[in-house]
C-alpha cells in the first residue's frame, strides 16, 4: 500500500520550533494538552539543531503559510482525467476547490507535508481527518522538470470508487501517514464513529522521534563528559552511557574495510526501521526507543512489493532491501553514510563507497568500465539503482546488489545496465560484462530456488527446506522462505518447524510463528506455547493468532490472554481500514462467532465500499448458513462497486456452480481470468468449467492458446493432459507432456 511521507534515510534528533510560531502550534486542535516539547534542548544543542534545520525531517509537517508552502497557489487550475483542481489565495488564506463529474467542494489549506522532491497538501474533509489532496507540486527545479501541480496517480484515473481516491481511506494522513511526520503522535480512532481524534506533541519529525522524552535530562542538565564516556544522572538512577569506540579499517591487502573497535550496537536502527519500512502497527503511534518488533510486524520480500531477485519494486522502503545487504550483514549502519542530523550522504559521489572499499581496485576503469567523469562510473547507480514512486521521488535500492543481467533474462528482474541502456538487451549485457570480468559467480542453489518461489514457480518441500536451512543466507531471505512455507505444503512436521519457533533470530521466529497452523493440534500447542513470553510482541501476536482455537493448558492460559488482547487492540488500531476490521472477522469466524463476524465485514465495507475482500468474507459466512440469496447479493453489491475485481468475480462464479448455473458462472470465471491473466488458477477454473459445461472441445482449444502466458504451468498441464484423454486425442496429449 502507498504511503505518503517523503524518504530520508531515518529520523533525526533534536528539535526546535523554528519553522512555525510555537504559540501557533500549541493552539492548534492536533497539539495535545501536556505536549512534549523539545524547546529547551536548543539551548545546548545549538549545532545540532542547526544541522536538524537542514533535513527533511524538520520539514515532514508545517502549517499552511506563506513560509511552508512552495507551490503556485496563484489561481492555478490543474486536471486530470476527470478530477479539476483550482488553487488560490484568499484573505491570506491557502484554498482549493477540487471536484470530481459534478461534485464539488472547497477547503483551506491546513498543512504542507513534505517539501522535496515534491509538496503535499492536507485538507480537512471531517472534523479531524484529513485526507492528502491528489495533486502534489513537483519542487524540483525546472530544469529537471520540476515546479508544477502533477496528479499523484499521472498515468492512470483514479474514480472516486477507486481504494486510492483521494478521499479513501488509503489517502488517510490520521492513519497511513501522521506517525512518521509528527513527534508523538496518537491516532485515537474512534471505530465505532469512524472518526479520529489525533494529537501529536510536535508537528514534525524532531527530538523525541529518536531520543524519546528528554525533559528530565533537560531539567536536571546534570550531563558531565569524560572523554569517550558520558554519565548521565536522571531522578533516582544513575546510568553510563558508553560510546563504542573504533573504526573502519583495511589491513594489507585487503580491498573493503572490516570493523575494528568495540563491539557495535546497532540496535538503534530499529528507531529508523520504524518509518522506513513497509509493516503493519501494533500499537497506536511510536514509542521511541522500543524495539521494532515490539511495535510492527513488518513485510518481508515477498512479490508483489519485491522482485523475485530481492530488489524493490513496489514502494517498500529501506528495511527490506537493507538487510538483504552484505553490508547490514558486516554491521554497518546508517551512521556509516548519514550525518546523524542532517540526514544528507556524508560525503557526496564515489567518495562515500571510498571509506571503506579501496579506490586502486573498485573506483578504476577496470572495475567500472566507464569514462572516470561519467555517471556509469558512479558506485551507487551501479549497485543502488534507483526506483521512482510518487511521480517524481527517486529512492535507492539499499540491497547494494551486483547487476546480475544473466538472472533478469531468467527471471524478469531489473538491473542497472539495462536500466541506463534502455536501448540494449541482458544478453548484450551479460556478454559485456563477462568480457570485462569473467564468468559471473554461481548463484547459490538456495537463493537460486528462492527466486524461482518468488517468481510464482513451483519447488519442492525438500527443496524449500534448502533454503530455509542456508546459514550462508540473509536473514530475511530465509525468514520469507518460512513465511512462503504454505505455498509448497499443506502441512508441516514438527521437526521442520520446532527449530525456527526456537531460534535465536526474532524474524525467524516471528515467520515460524506465523505459518505455525500447518503443524498438526497438539504440535501446535507444544512448540508454540513457548513463544506466548517471548521477547517481542510482534512474535507473542502471531503466536497468539495461530492458537485461537487451541485448548491452552491453564499454565500458559494467562500469557495467552495478555497476547490475545494485544493481537485484539492491534486490530482495533489497524480498523480505520478495511484490512484491520476485516481481521477482526475472520478472528470471529475462528472461535465461532458467526454474529461478530457479519458484524465486522459489514463495518469492513462501510468504511471501505471498494474493498473487495469484505463482500468476499461477508458472503462466506452467508454460504456457511446456507443463505445464497445474500449471497448473492453481497457479492452483486461488490461487483458494482468494484467492476475490476478478479476475486469478486471468481466468488461468484463459485456462487453460481453451487446453485447449479454453470454458464453464468463460466462467464465470471472468464471475466476473472481477463482481470487477473497472471493468475492460473482463474484461468484453471475457467477451463475447467466450460468442461463442465460439455464444452470440453472448446476447453482444450482454450487451455493450448492460454497456458504459454503463464510461468507456473503445472496444474493447467494436468488439466490439458485430462482432457486430452478425455477426448481421446493422442496428438494434444502429446503437445501437453512436451510443456
Amino acid at each position: 500500500m502507498k504511503k505518503f511521507h517523503l524518504l530520508s534515510f531515518y529520523f533525526i534528533c533534536f528539535y526546535s520550533f523554528f519553522n512555525v510560531k510555537a504559540a501557533e502550534i500549541i493552539e492548534h486542535e492536533f497539539q495535545k494538552k501536556t505536549p512534549i516539547s523539545n524547546q529547551q534542548c536548543v539551548s545546548c544543542h545549538e549545532q545540532s539543531q542547526h544541522d536538524w534545520q537542514q533535513s527533511d525531517h524538520a520539514k515532514s509537517m508545517a502549517l499552511a503559510n506563506k513560509q511552508s508552502i512552495l507551490a503556485d497557489f496563484n489561481n492555478v487550475d490543474v486536471k486530470h482525467y476527470g478530477q479539476k483542481a483550482h488553487f488560490f489565495i484568499k484573505d491570506n488564506r491557502y484554498l482549493v476547490t477540487i471536484s470530481y463529474d459534478n461534485n464539488t467542494d472547497t477547503y483551506p489549506i491546513k498543512y504542507t507535508f513534505g517539501h522535496f522532491p515534491l509538496q503535499q497538501y492536507l485538507v480537512e474533509t471531517e472534523v479531524g481527518k484529513l485526507q492528502i489532496l491528489p495533486f502534489a507540486w513537483d519542487s524540483r527545479t525546472q530544469e529537471k522538470g520540476g515546479q508544477r501541480w502533477y496528479h499523484n496517480y499521472s498515468h492512470e484515473e483514479i474514480r472516486p470508487e477507486d481504494r486510492l481516491h483521494w478521499r479513501q481511506p488509503l489517502q488517510n494522513w490520521n492513519g497511513m501517514c501522521a506517525d512518521c511526520h509528527s513527534d508523538g503522535l496518537v491516532r485515537d480512532y474512534n471505530a465505532d464513529k469512524n472518526s479520529f481524534s489525533s494529537q501529536f506533541d510536535n508537528i514534525n519529525v524532531g527530538c523525541l522521534s529518536c531520543h524519546g522524552d528528554m525533559s528530565e535530562h533537560a531539567s536536571q542538565n546534570a550531563v558531565a563528559n569524560t572523554g569517550t564516556t558520558t554519565k548521565r544522572t536522571t531522578r533516582g538512577d544513575v546510568t553510563s552511557i558508553k560510546h563504542p569506540t573504533g573504526q573502519w579499517l583495511r589491513s594489507i591487502g585487503e580491498t573493503t574495510a572490516h570493523w575494528q573497535g568495540d563491539k557495535r550496537d546497532n540496535n538503534f536502527m530499529d528507531g529508523c526501521f520504524a518509518c522506513h519500512a513497509l509493516r503493519a502497527p501494533l500499537t497506536d503511534g511510536i514509542q521511541p526507543k522500543v524495539p521494532f518488533l515490539d511495535q510492527f510486524t513488518p513485510q518481508l520480500l515477498a512479490p508483489p512489493n519485491y522482485h523475485a531477485d530481492g530488489q524493490i519494486k513496489e514502494e517498500v522502503y529501506v528495511y527490506g532491501s537493507f538487510l538483504q545487504s552484505k553490508m547490514y550483514a558486516a554491521g554497518v549502519n546508517c551512521l556509516d553514510c548519514h550525518d546523524k542530523h542532517t540526514m544528507k550522504l556524508k560525503i557526496e559521489g564515489n567518495g562515500l563507497c571510498l571509506q571503506c572499499h579501496g579506490a586502486e581496485v573498485y573506483n578504476v576503469k577496470e572495475h567500472h568500465q566507464h569514462q572516470g567523469n561519467s555517471s556509469g562510473a558512479q558506485c551507487a547507480n551501479c549497485h543502488m539503482p534507483e526506483n521512482r514512486y510518487m511521480g517524481v521521488d527517486d529512492r535507492r535500492d539499499h540491497s547494494f546488489k551486483i547487476p546480475r543481467p544473466d538472472v533478469s533474462q531468467a527471471f524478469g528482474t531489473p538491473n542497472a545496465c539495462i536500466k541506463c541502456h534502455d536501448d540494449k538487451s541482458n544478453q548484450w549485457a551479460s556478454d559485456n560484462l563477462e568480457k570485462w570480468h569473467g564468468q559471473p559467480k554461481k548463484t547459490s542453489n538456495s537463493k537460486q530456488l528462492l527466486m524461482i518461489l518468488n517468481s510464482g514457480q513451483a519447488i519442492s518441500l525438500e527443496q524449500h527446506l534448502a533454503i530455509i536451512v542456508d546459514n550462508q543466507l540473509d536473514i530475511i531471505s530465509r525468514a520469507t522462505a518460512i513465511q512462503l512455507l504454505s505455498y509448497t505444503a499443506s502441512s508441516l512436521s514438527s521437526d521442520v518447524l520446532a527449530p525456527y519457533l526456537a531460534h535465536s533470530e526474532p524474524l525467524l521466529r516471528l515467520s515460524a510463528a506465523t505459518v505455525a497452523a500447518l503443524m498438526s493440534p497438539a504440535d501446535k500447542i507444544k512448540y508454540l506455547s513457548p513463544l506466548l513470553k517471548d521477547k517481542y510482541k510482534s512474535v507473542r501476536v502471531a503466536t497468539a493468532r495461530n492458537l485461537v482455537t487451541s485448548d491452552i493448558s491453564s499454565v500458559n492460559q494467562q500469557l495467552f490472554d495478555k497476547a490475545f488482547k494485544a493481537l485484539i487492540h492491534a486490530n482495533k488500531v489497524n480498523s480505520w481500514r478495511g484490512e484491520g476490521v476485516a481481521n477482526q472477522g475472520v478472528l470471529a469466524i475462528e472461535i465461532n462467532d458467526l454474529t461478530q463476524a457479519e458484524e465486522s465485514f459489514k463495518k469492513a465495507i462501510n468504511i471501505e465500499p471498494y474493498f473487495e475482500a469484505g463482500y468476499i468474507n461477508l458472503a462466506d459466512i452467508y454460504r456457511a448458513q446456507q443463505k445464497p440469496f445474500l449471497v448473492a447479493s453481497v457479492l452483486s453489491k461488490g461487483i458494482k462497486n468494484n467492476p475490476k475485481s478478479a476475486d469478486l468475480h471468481y466468488s461468484y462464479g463459485l456462487h453460481f456452480v453451487r446453485q447449479k448455473k454453470l454458464d453464468k458462472g463460466v462467464l465470471n470465471f472468464e471475466k476473472a481470468m481477463m482481470l487477473m491473466p497472471n493468475n492460473p488458477q482463474y484461468a484453471y477454473t475457467y477451463v475447467l468449467g466450460l468442461d463442465g459445461a460439455g464444452q470440453s472441445k472448446h476447453a482444450l482449444t482454450k487451455l493450448k492458446a492460454l497456458i504459454i502466458n503463464y510461468q507456473d504451468k503445472s496444474q493447467l498441464k494436468e488439466l490439458g493432459l485430462y482432457l486430452s484423454q478425455k477426448l481421446n486425442l493422442r496428438t494434444e496429449y502429446n503437445w501437453f507432456m512436451t510443456l
